[in-house]
């Protein structure tokens, strides 16, 4: 079943009316190699975001290219969000955070679900359950946002250990190396004891990379061989099959259960789903309720929830589009100042490398993010693009539903307008 059939017999189930926006197929493209592994622990290297700042005039126009977390909710999701029917959470009593929780757990063909506040409680919620016992231990990406932007809540919350495997460019991993990674000899008192594989789809730090189902497939196989559960962590799982072109629950049966926010070019102002086996989510009750994370009258934001899962889906497509519109411009940029591997530019997330040296990403942003000399003059307006220097010495770029493509084209006229000032200085200071 195409991902657009399925998107419309959801919505007809639940709306009576179709998605936003077509879902078109895309193929699956064969891994490419991408930039390459940095030594660095900094993987967001300015950690500050350009401000426009009180001088800024009236005729500038800022695109916020940071992050796929900064959408507001429009106008219907706030008229949802204000007259959905509430009742208390905790007691299973929210009307409307049990529709969404149906919803989800229908779509992702998963048998429960369970609506936690972010993505980062949901993910450490899945570890608890899956590793049971402190001490025992999960196998990740070295590269994975679990691993990498969660504050070790894993080992400083729950008590599991993590050991790592190389994350491959195209967001894999080495099936050989994984399986070097699983313990044996249980209950030998040196070791901990492997429970759990965690993947994420897409990934995030090298581009939004779409995970091929064959992998999936192979990793599920060899956590079975073992006895080990696989985990994904997909918050951004809905750009990977609109990406694929086939409904999320084709690539969920790989995976015993997932995480997958709500609150990114879903478009909701806040909120995670996660979806596994009845037992699963039982117990991930618990874990909810220990770490905070019951909460009241949540209906008010399961009903943000609810339009994102069945209206905001189809749109993806436009982010993926306008991602690759960008990279094109950069590559076509003249002379070349950009290093931009377009198979690997896949969803919304572009990574991209400057090529000169005396242009580096930290003084790139930071050109991209205020109006430079003579812009208004040549551009007939101020653009503010931000976005952020990343790891590896490259830049990256998010793409969502606050960018459209007339703001896609504005970036692109801001990144030209940068490349040719930086290069007039270079000729006149030769």
């Amino acid at each position: 079943m195409s991902l657009k059939t399925f998107s419309c017999r959801v919505l007809s189930k639940y709306l009576n009316h179709s998605v936003v926006a077509s879902c078109k197929p895309s193929r699956a493209r064969d891994a490419a190699a991408v930039l390459g592994r940095s030594h660095s622990r900094g993987y967001y290297n300015s950690g500050k975001a350009s401000r426009t700042g009180p001088g800024v005039g009236a005729n500038v126009r800022v695109v916020d290219l940071r992050s796929d977390t900064v959408t507001k909710p429009g106008p219907a999701m706030r008229q949802a969000m204000a007259e959905a029917e509430v009742g208390d959470d905790v007691m299973g009593e929210d009307p409307t955070v049990n529709e969404l929780q149906k919803i989800a757990a229908d779509m992702f063909q998963m048998e429960a679900a369970l609506f936690v506040p972010t993505g980062t409680m949901s993910n450490l919620i899945a570890v608890m359950v899956h590793c049971r016992e402190r001490g025992d231990e999960m196998i990740v990406g070295d590269l994975s946002h679990l691993h990498i932007y969660e504050q070790g809540g894993s080992a400083q919350l729950a008590g599991v250990h993590a050991t790592t495997v190389d994350t491959l460019p195209d967001g894999t991993f080495d099936l050989e190396q994984l399986e070097s990674k699983i313990r044996h000899g249980y209950p030998d008192p040196h070791y901990p004891r492997s429970r759990l594989i965690c993947v994420e789809n897409t990934q995030n730090i090298q581009g939004g990379r779409v995970l091929p189902l064959n992998f999936l497939q192979e990793v599920l196989a060899l956590a079975d061989r073992y006895g080990l559960s696989v985990h994904m962590d997909g918050a951004r799982l809905m750009n990977a099959a609109v990406a694929l072109g086939v409904p999320p629950s084709t690539i969920l049966q790989h995976t015993h259960t997932v995480s997958v926010c709500l609150s990114k070019g879903l478009g909701a102002p806040v909120g995670t789903i996660l979806a596994g086996p009845q037992d699963f989510i039982s117990r991930a009750v618990r874990c909810r309720k220990a770490l905070g994370g019951g909460m009241r009258q949540a209906g008010i934001i399961a009903a943000a929830g609810k339009m994102s899962l069945l209206q905001m889906v189809g749109r993806l497509e436009e982010d993926h589009r306008n991602a690759k519109t960008f990279a094109q411009a950069l590559l076509s940029c003249d002379p070349t100042l950009f290093a931009v591997d377009m198979a690997a530019v896949e969803t919304n997330i572009l990574r991209f490398r400057l090529q000169e040296p005396s242009l580096g990403p930290s003084e790139f942003c930071a050109r991209m993010g205020q109006v430079g000399e003579g812009e208004e003059a040549a551009l007939g307006q101020g653009i503010i693009v931000k976005m952020y220097p990343h790891y590896a010495n490259s830049v990256r770029a998010v793409w969502h539903l606050g960018i459209s493509p007339e703001d896609t084209q504005l970036a692109i006229q801001k990144m030209q307008f940068v490349a040719s000032q930086f290069l007039k200085e270079k000729t006149r200071a030769q």
